[in-house]
């Protein structure tokens, strides 16, 4: 039968696998190690204070002392810190009373389920102290790019490790629409948040957030970086479009050409990782009317009436211009609706640059509409009758996610209001 190998040399590989595989600073590792011997100290001896432990993880060694001070065979008090004439002389003859006696202490001997106590406590403290270090690099870091290589790819999210190996988590629903990784590859993301529940840190890693175009953006673009061009916002449809407004501090500098680059140079790129997903990129300005005016480029505004106080924007355009404004599956007014942060309805004109006669908010349907489907229809940027009517079919049943027939139905209803408005009034 093999000859188990002592617990002390148990010990010993315990330290040198802290040494060797845990991202721990040497004095902090010495500390760490020091503590949970003088915490099993404490449990045996009732005290660690009269106790030296020394710890070497260079070499991963240690070594403990109990200092005794010697007093006659009948004045033993407390046998931890004191010890007997007789018994000190049998350490070395020499030892008189009064003198300190330092004795090394043979660990091994505490026995079996001590020594795996010390194990288990050394490596909770270690497992925490690790935990701090990540929490504390990640915390740090929120809102800013990483590049990690795809590990393990779940249905639900995808596991990345960084450079030390540390885990990172790209959940399912901060993917990008169309993104594919392989195990081995190198998927770049944004630190969205870290979690710490119960100081297990998870860092949780983002594409579709609004930060990791920005920060794209900033690492292409140098003219932000040296504060000549400012981002002011960045909103997005991962995958499908997205808006950003930008301006220049530089009479010189085109904040917009800049960003875009020459032939679209700095762009490309961007567009490429995001998956084709269109980036407008438009001049901020604090002019609300004007601001607005870019923001539903690239369609050609007539007019625009405001009401500040409820945030909220009548836009009238000529009939061939709607269908731009309102864009592909009504993308473009909804990211223009959240980079201006106004509700932005759009209204066809008629007999010239007049505008249609009053225009009526899907609210006032809820006795023929279920409330529901109305919320459905305002979640993709169309408040009013007639821009649900002007809206295409399809974006209605895709966008807002309803059945063809649920459609149909409101089309029927909205049109019929407006039709009453052209009848003759009933003489009594």
């Amino acid at each position: 039968m093999a000859k188990k190998e002592p617990e002390q040399v148990n010990l010993i590989e315990t330290f040198k696998d802290f040494k060797e595989t845990k991202n721990i600073d040497r004095t902090t590792l010495v500390s760490v190690i020091e503590d949970s011997f003088r915490s099993v100290l404490q449990r045996t001896y009732g005290s660690d204070e009269n106790f030296d432990v020394i710890v070497n993880p260079d070499k991963g060694d240690f070594e403990i002392y109990r200092n005794r001070t010697v007093v006659e065979d009948s004045a033993v008090k407390d046998t931890n810190k004191e010890i007997s004439l007789t018994d000190a002389r049998k350490i070395d003859e020499d030892y008189e009373l009064g003198e300190e006696v330092s004795e090394k202490i043979d660990f091994a001997k505490f026995g079996r389920r001590t020594i795996l106590t010390l194990r288990q406590t050394m490596a909770g403290k270690i497992l925490d102290l690790e935990h701090d270090n990540l929490y504390n690099k990640y915390a740090d870091k929120v809102g800013t790019i990483i590049s990690g290589e795809v590990y393990q790819i779940w249905k639900r999210e995808m596991l990345i490790l960084d450079d030390e190996g540390n885990e990172l988590i790209l959940p399912k629903s901060e993917q990008i629409p169309g993104d594919f990784f392989r195990k081995g590859e190198t998927a770049r993301a944004v630190i969205l948040r870290v979690d710490n529940l119960n100081n297990n840190p998870k860092i949780i890693l983002s594409r579709t957030s609004p930060d990791f175009l920005r920060r794209l953006i900033e690492h292409e673009v140098p003219e932000i970086n040296e504060g000549l061009i400012t981002i002011h916002k960045v909103v997005r449809i991962p995958g499908q479009r997205a808006k950003i407004a930008v301006e220049s501090y530089n009479d010189r500098i085109d904040p917009v050409g800049a960003c875009v680059g020459v032939k679209g140079s700095r762009i490309h790129g961007i567009v490429k990782e995001l998956h084709n997903e269109n980036i407008d990129v438009i001049n901020y300005t604090n002019n609300t009317r004007l601001f607005i005016q870019r923001a539903l480029s690239p369609a050609n505004i007539s007019s625009i009436t405001l009401d500040e106080e409820r945030r909220k924007a009548e836009v009238y355009l000529q009939p061939d211009q709607v269908s731009l404004a309102i864009g592909k599956n009504g993308d473009n007014i909804k990211l223009a609706s959240m980079i201006t942060e106004y509700t932005i309805d759009v209204f066809r004109e008629i007999n010239g640059n007049e505008p249609e006669e009053e225009d009526i908010y899907l609210d006032e349907f809820k006795d023929e509409i279920e409330p529901w489907i109305i919320d459905a229809i305002k979640s993709i940027g169309l408040e009013t009758a007639k821009s649900v009517i002007a809206a295409p079919r399809a974006m209605l049943v895709e966008k807002a996610d309803l059945e063809e027939n649920t459609v149909d139905d409101v089309l029927r209803i909205l049109k019929a209001e407006f039709e009453e408005y052209d009848e003759p009034t009933p003489q009594e």
